[in-house]
């Protein structure tokens, strides 16, 4: 509603005064403010703020009058009331010096300001006033208040009697009246007879008039507090009649709100009552209370003493409230409160030292409220103005601080747009900026006025449903639309403002006239002709239709009324305006598709139909009446109405459905008047006429019937006229905002499926619901409520110089306004299902299910019933959650909301949910069902805390088996780390699981990057190394790597048995890309594993099939044919073995466990060189030995991008391989290609290169098989690395493989094995695949070899696996023996040694790699 905008400003007073100002007041037109001093009255000008005239008072009159206390403008500004402290009414009259100004603006030369302006001195310059005292008048009592009534002042004194003194000075004859003769009552019916306040000392401490409720509020001096009205005309004690409310007795001020007809009472114990009066019985009755609750300011008690002003804003919208011991708040009509300065930066430094509070002795609203003056208490006390040295102007304490508002509070109209929209004295605040989301295809349908069924799919345009993501969430960028300062400086202050639609273009008006701009052409336009501008007033607020601009105005040469509408696209200028003349002046305006709706000041409503003509160059849009409504009736006093809305709410549905077409229609006129909603639906209990019969354009518009109040304390009201037939629910209701009672909505209720409606289920039902944001916009698709709120940043450590402690960047903080946004849904929900309204709360839940925070609502709503059920202290005679519980079945996201809610909620109060939403075992199982795995392991946390470990180690071993399965490696790996803990009786540490709604990052797991174990190993070793806290946000690793000394060996036995079955599935099944994935993502030792099943699982059994299933797996196309096949560059002696055997030695695990990556991972630049990439493994390597574990392995450090991707599903982790060490570095593959570019081939040979890449696979799949060719030749697999040859068709390879056969005793049953194979192949080529026979001829002299070999049937010795690594053994125990010993002791020079020896290999690796890159081979090095 209104919120502080930056630091406040201090006034400088050029005056020689010694004396601290005490009073300030504005004058009713808020464009003078008077000062009062002890023994001095100034007037200041309000813009700029600059000092007119001051009047000093002689010291021999100081003396007899006492010092200034209060003072009192008459209504037309031209004189003030000055009451002193023995009891003297000073008159001063203030005569203007016509034509004489203070202060002129100087323009550049050639600027377009032109003098001849009307008004022009007027505005721009401060005049020049003069003060003479005109009467003296004695009183002879202490003066306690004064009040200007009209043509009267109303003076209370001390010796309790009241007096009415006319502004000449005159009593005019009339007595004074004592309050003792005033009869006062609970209400006006009841008996006058005698007084209630008859004790002699009784007086009026605080009063103030309220002209709506012709009477005044009094505070006496006891603390009771009353309102007196006159019972007619005449002013006498006899026709005086006081009431009063027994429940305020500590009253210490009030004020009142005109517009609302409310008091404000302010009491000493910090709080303020408000109270209006009731019109049936005259009493005083309650509305609310304003009061800081301790929840939000703990000590609040002893912060404030009692309140000391009150003060409402000048649209009456907003009350300001000080209290005696300081601090402001700032609280909208019906107690939501907006700002208060006692805690958080107002209160704290940036050090966190308290500062003192401000303490305000008075304060007045400028213009429109967007000042708000106030007089520093803190400064009277202890500062005295000096003057400096360069006699420059002095500070002294009167503060500005200044506010924005939105434009709800004085332009009503806005409240059908789905935007907020804020305005400055000279700028505006916008929240849809974005020019994407403002050319939405959402939005083009709001052209064509009649097509009004909006249908929008869940991702309609690729953004979110209805509004850009930025406008669903909060965040402090506003579009800002500085006014144009031509505009601003004749026409200050801006008075109304306006956005259309589609929130592309917003239109304002200052004291004269109008003007536009366009976010899209970011461009104003305003009048051309100037006298056009100064002559119209507009009176009733302004609205867009379409194209065009709506507003009802005072034509100041005619003395007439009209409604005028200007079109965007021309030019500015009455010549292209339709204007209408209006009978009575118009108070307010508004628009409902193409209908305009006045609110006029005879208290009456009349409806304008609008009409666009396409005639000439420019379309016009043309005006016709349609109906008039008199409301005079119904309303006391026609500035009681804060908005009228015409809306298509109605109250019986039975109609809507026989005929939809009329839903779109103007069916009532919602009216605020003071607070209270009054309906007025048009009357279709007469005959009714068909549309067919007669012209509709001659059609008898329906009367309404008599008005019927919907709701009380009705701050701002929010309806649409757009149609959306899935969600009729949301955009047929209304939306009211009640202060500090939160909202409330009124909800259509609709039969399903067309049945007849019960007779006893009302049409529509009102629904209160609390939100912690002011609500400034609705956007009814979207369920969400749109906002602001204040925020404040400190910058005192700016300032650290003791002479700027005085700074008020220091004494406070800089003030900004944050766009906010809440969800609604899961209130009204809850709502309806409380009402036993559960079918409804479907209909509407199953219209909001595609909206993308829909699973966020059934989570809150769950959460909110719980915590209220579970933690209540008296037994609930009918709980809600069972009810909620089995609604939330009823979608989809049931299993997910649930756990969600049960592990952002303490476990003391999960039996509670549980028991009403089924036992975590089922649902755990229905999540296995359902494929869920994310979604079972937070089930299985909730189950290891509720079940004994047995229970939960079986529904681990089910989870662990299916994510296996699926390739889930994240959940697998903490899996393996749930079933360690549980083995080792870790039962109190929950594992932490993924959540479903992000990928997995590598930000967990990256102490296994550095260093993986295989599962087998010893615990001591481990133990020693990683000893790691539990904690349930801990990175798990690729396996289970912090179990305990005693963890339990069946446990670890058990983990490995499941992993050995599942590798074996994958071999049996040749899935050999899945194979790799599984073991650099679990850390599967695969090597010692294949080792084992080398004649078992490990064996190929079909050449060809195995053939067959890996080009299919890897992407890899079958060989063609090509002619020079056979002397491609890649076979001659440049590139022969040196990409083979390089590689082989180096691919790391790394290569599969990014293969989930492709996206993800951001390469290297290309540009970076080896050499610097091999310093940074270098880094890399230091930081790790530096700061983690005992590391006693060397490193090896492939040049190699994370280029590995399998299945879709993101996943980062860490991978052993076979030597048990793992990549250091994220070089980048791509640079090897980049460099081919600059080796010198010839022509020819270039054309073998295309041939010979276009038979190949993917690079990602050539690198994975050349790892996995690396694993298999470790392990002795032959008969792999054979086939992955053949596949590759590197002869190096088969080579390399036939060297090991024939040098090393090998099983004759491999032998045997590879050749059957070879021979099935060569078979197979020659029918089916021609391609593979020319890489078989090249292989032919081997094959023979083989022949011989498998002849001679050499009985082998025990098999010993080739080590291709360089690595010095000191520093790299093999993996065979790590996994052999029970444990390894861990040994602190080993850690330094085996980093030396790193730093040495890799100075040893930079001069190979240079050598080797020479030979254009693929570049990875062992370091």
């Amino acid at each position: 509603m209104y919120f502080l905008s930056g630091w406040p400003k201090r006034l400088l007073c050029p005056l020689e005064s010694l004396e601290q100002p005490l009073h300030i007041q504005t004058d009713p037109q808020r464009a003078f403010f008077a000062v009062l001093f002890p023994s001095q009255l100034s007037i200041w000008y309000c813009r700029p703020s600059v000092l007119i005239v001051s009047y000093k008072e002689l010291s021999k009159a100081a003396s007899q009058f006492g010092p200034y206390k209060q003072a009192e403008w008459r209504p037309d500004s031209t004189m003030i009331a000055v009451s002193t402290a023995n009891g003297y009414i000073l008159f001063f009259e203030i005569p203007s010096a016509r034509d004489k100004y203070l202060y002129e603006p100087v323009y550049p030369k050639g600027s377009p300001h032109l003098k001849g302006t009307p008004h022009y001195k007027e505005e721009q310059c401060a005049p020049s006033l003069n003060l003479e005292v005109k009467k003296v008048l004695d009183l002879q009592a202490s003066i306690t208040s004064l009040q200007s009534m009209l043509e009267d002042v109303l003076v209370a004194t001390a010796d309790g009697f009241l007096h009415l003194i006319h502004w000449d000075g005159m009593t005019n004859g009339r007595k004074a009246i004592n309050l003792c003769t005033v009869p006062f009552s609970l209400d006006l019916q009841s008996s006058r007879a005698g007084s209630l306040l008859g004790f002699e000392d009784v007086y009026i401490r605080d009063m103030e008039y309220c002209a709506t409720l012709d009477g005044f509020a009094v505070v006496f001096n006891d603390g009771r507090v009353g309102f007196i009205t006159p019972m007619s005309s005449r002013f006498t004690a006899e026709q005086l009649h006081g009431v009063w409310t027994q429940d305020v007795v500590d009253g210490t001020c009030v004020a009142v709100n005109n517009k609302y007809r409310l008091m404000a009472f302010g009491c000493a114990n910090g709080s303020v009552q408000v109270y209006t009066i009731d019109t049936t019985t005259g009493a005083m009755q309650f509305s609310h209370k304003l009061e800081l609750t301790p929840k939000q300011y703990p000590d609040v008690w002893n912060k404030t003493g009692p309140v000391k002003l009150i003060r409402w804003s000048p649209d009456s919208c907003v009350v300001m409230v000080t209290w005696e011991c300081g601090g402001l708040s700032l609280w909208s009509v019906f107690g939501a409160q907006l700002i208060c300065t006692l805690g958080g930066d107002f209160v704290y430094q940036s050090d966190g030292a308290k500062k003192d509070p401000l303490k305000i002795s008075s304060m007045t609203w400028g213009s429109e409220g967007y000042h708000l003056w106030v007089i520093d208490g803190n400064s009277s006390s202890n500062m005295k103005p000096e003057r400096n040295a360069n006699n420059e102007a002095q500070q002294f304490g009167i503060l500005q601080f200044q506010f924005i508002k939105s434009a709800l509070t004085v332009n009503p109209c806005m409240s059908n747009q789905e935007q907020v929209l804020l305005q400055g004295e000279d700028r505006l605040y916008l929240n849809c900026g974005d020019a994407a989301q403002t050319q939405s295809p959402r939005n083009t349908l709001a052209h064509s006025e009649h097509n009004h069924s909006r249908e929008r799919g869940p991702f309609s345009d690729g953004s979110l449903d209805s509004q850009g993501l930025s406008t669903l969430l909060g965040h402090r960028h506003w579009h800002v639309v500085q006014i144009h300062s031509t505009y601003l400086e004749s026409n200050w202050p801006i008075r109304f403002s306006a956005i259309d639609k589609l929130g592309q273009n917003v239109a304002v008006v200052g004291k004269f006239g109008f003007a536009h701009y366009s976010l899209l052409t970011k461009k104003w336009k305003l009048f051309g002709n100037i006298t056009q501008e100064q002559t119209m007033m507009v009176t009733g607020g302004l609205a867009w239709w379409n194209d065009f601009i709506v507003l009802a105005c005072y034509n100041l040469n005619d003395h007439q009324e009209e409604l005028r509408i200007y079109l965007r696209t021309s030019n500015l200028d009455n010549a292209f305006a339709h204007i209408t003349k209006v009978q009575a002046n118009t108070l307010l305006l508004s628009v409902f598709r193409d209908i305009v709706i006045l609110f006029r000041a005879d208290c009456s409503i009349c409806l304008y139909s609008i009409e666009r003509r396409s005639e000439g160059l420019n379309p016009t849009a043309s005006i016709q009446i349609l109906q008039e409504v008199s409301m005079s009736r119904y309303i006391p006093h026609p500035f009681l109405v804060v908005s009228v809305t015409l809306t298509s709410v109605r109250t019986e549905t039975g109609i809507t459905l026989k005929m939809p077409q009329q839903a779109c229609e103007a069916e009532s006129i919602m009216l605020n008047l003071a607070g209270q909603l009054i309906m007025l639906q048009r009357d279709r209990s007469g005959p009714q006429i068909r549309d067919k019969d007669n012209n509709p354009n001659q059609r008898k518009h329906l009367p309404f019937c008599a008005p019927v109040v919907l709701a009380q304390s009705v701050e701002n009201v929010w309806t649409t006229c757009r149609i959306n037939k899935q969600k009729r629910h949301l955009l047929e209701a209304l939306w009211l905002s009640c202060g500090g009672a939160g909202m409330k909505v009124w909800l259509p209720l609709f039969p399903r499926d067309h049945r007849k409606p019960h007779s006893f289920l009302s049409r529509r039902i009102m629904l209160p619901f609390h939100i912690n944001i002011y609500p400034l916009a609705v956007l009814f698709e979207d369920a969400l409520v749109l906002g602001a709120v204040n925020d404040t940043v400190l910058y005192d450590c700016l300032y650290t110089q003791t002479s700027a402690r005085e700074h008020l960047e220091v004494l406070f903080p800089f003030s900004i306004v944050e766009r906010t946004s809440q969800i609604y849904l899961h209130h009204i929900l809850r709502q309806l299902l409380v009402r036993n309204l559960g079918e409804q709360a479907l209909l509407l839940a199953h219209s909001c299910a595609t909206l993308p925070y829909f699973p966020h609502v059934l989570e809150l709503m769950l959460h909110e019933v719980l915590e209220e059920e579970a933690t209540s202290r008296e037994p609930i005679p009918d709980p809600l959650l069972p009810t909620v519980a089995k609604f939330i079945t009823e979608f989809p996201l049931f299993l997910q909301t649930v756990v969600h809610c049960a592990r952002k909620t303490e476990y003391a109060l999960w039996n509670y949910l549980f028991a009403a939403v089924g036992n975590p075992k089922d649902l755990f199982e229905e999540c296995l069902m359902a494929q869920d795995l994310d979604t079972a392991a937070s089930y299985l946390i909730i189950l290891q805390n509720m079940e004994v470990p047995a229970v939960s180690r079986q529904h681990a071993t089910l989870l662990f088996n299916t994510a296996l399965e699926q390739g889930k490696w994240d959940l697998c790996r903490h899996m393996i780390r749930f079933l360690k803990a549980i083995g080792s009786g870790e039962t109190e540490t929950p594992p932490a699981t993924p959540t479903t709604q992000e990928p997995s990052s590598s930000g967990g797991f990256e102490f296994f990057r550095h260093r993986s174990i295989s599962l087998s190993q010893s615990a001591e070793n481990l133990h020693s190394k990683f000893n790691l806290t539990k904690t349930l946000s801990m990175p798990s690793g690729p396996s289970g790597k912090r179990w305990s000394k005693d963890s339990d060996c069946a446990e670890n036995m058990y983990i490995d048995m499941m992993l050995w079955r599942h590798a074996r599935r994958l071999l049996e099944e040749i899935k050999l890309k899945d194979l790799g994935c599984f073991a650099a993502q679990l850390g599967f030792e695969l090597i010692g594993w294949l080792c084992k099943e080398r004649a078992r699982a490990a064996r190929v059994e079909d050449f060809v099939c195995a053939l067959k299933k890996l080009h299919k797996d890897f992407l890899w196309p079958f060989p063609v044919i090509p002619a020079s096949s056979i002397n491609s560059p890649f076979k001659n002696g440049k590139y022969k073995t040196a990409v083979g055997e390089q590689l082989l030695k180096s691919q790391s695990a790394d290569t599969f466990v990014n293969m989930e990556l492709d996206t993800g991972v951001s390469n290297t630049p290309r540009s970076r060189s080896w050499l610097g990439t091999i310093s940074s493994s270098q880094r890399e390597i230091d930081t790790v030995s530096s700061h983690g574990p005992h590391m006693q392995d060397a490193f090896l450090s492939p040049l190699l991008s994370k280029v590995f991707l399998i299945g879709d599903e993101c996943s980062i982790g860490s991978a052993t391989d076979l030597t048990e060490t793992s990549s250091m570095v994220d070089g980048d593959w791509t640079m090897v290609d980049e460099n081919f570019s600059s080796l010198s081939l010839t022509q020819s040979e270039l054309e073998q290169l295309s041939l010979e890449l276009a038979s190949k696979g993917p690079h990602k799949s050539q690198v994975q098989l050349r790892y996995l060719l690396h694993i298999f030749m470790e392990a002795g697999c032959l008969d792999w690395c054979v086939v992955i040859g053949l596949i590759l068709r590197e002869s190096s390879v088969i080579n390399q493989v036939f060297s090991i056969m024939q040098s090393s005793d090998i099983d004759g049953e491999i032998c045997q094995n590879i050749k059957t194979g070879l021979d099935a192949v060569d078979k197979w080529a020659s029918t089916d695949c021609p391609g593979y026979k020319p890489f078989l001829s090249i292989i032919k002299p081997q094959i023979q070899k083989l022949n011989e070999i498998v002849e001679e049937q050499v009985q082998p010795e025990a098999f010993q696996p080739v080590n291709p690594s360089k690595v010095p053994e000191q520093a790299n125990p093999r993996a065979e023996e790590s996994r052999t010993s029970s444990s390894h002791g861990t040994n602190p020079q080993c850690d330094a040694g085996s980093s030396n020896a790193s730093r040495h290999e890799e100075d040893k690796a930079k001069t190979e790699e240079e050598d080797s890159f020479q030979e254009g081979s693929y570049d990875c090095v062992v370091s």
